[in-house]
């Protein structure tokens, strides 16, 4: 039984690009995918798939590198709201990832989207993750 799945998610992308590896698979539930789906419009993952096998599927997710130098697009990926101690953000106080240049992502009520978005529609939730 995993008591944070978003944390075994980050963590699961973070060992990945440690180890070098091309594709990560992840159990699967909505709010992963709706994680992924940021990370892949924001540029940070290759490419990612939905596989439906057995009563919960899981995310095939390919990780991105520098063809060149072979660094990962997602250089820092980390959990900021922990079940022990929830952060939340305002639309006037919403946190700037390495003043603007990476991206936080935010539950809000209006689904899952990055900290700009939420700062254009002017609302605020709870602060996820930072990703740069």
């Amino acid at each position: 039984m995993n008591t944070d799945p978003i944390a075994d998610y980050l963590t699961r992308v973070r060992n990945a690009i440690k180890a070098n590896h091309r594709v990560v698979e992840i159990p699967a539930s909505n709010l992963k995918k709706e994680i992924t789906k940021v990370l892949f419009d924001k540029g940070y993952i290759a490419n990612f798939k939905f596989e439906d096998n057995g009563p919960q599927g899981t995310i095939k997710v390919a990780l991105k590198y520098h063809p060149i130098t072979k660094i990962s697009a997602i250089r820092n990926i980390s959990r900021i709201s922990k079940p022990g101690l929830r952060k939340y953000a305002g639309s006037a106080n919403m946190p700037r990832v390495l003043n603007g240049l990476g991206i936080a992502i935010l539950s809000t009520s209006k689904g899952i989207m990055t900290d700009k978005e939420a700062r254009q529609q002017n609302i605020g939730g709870e602060v996820m993750c930072y990703v740069y």
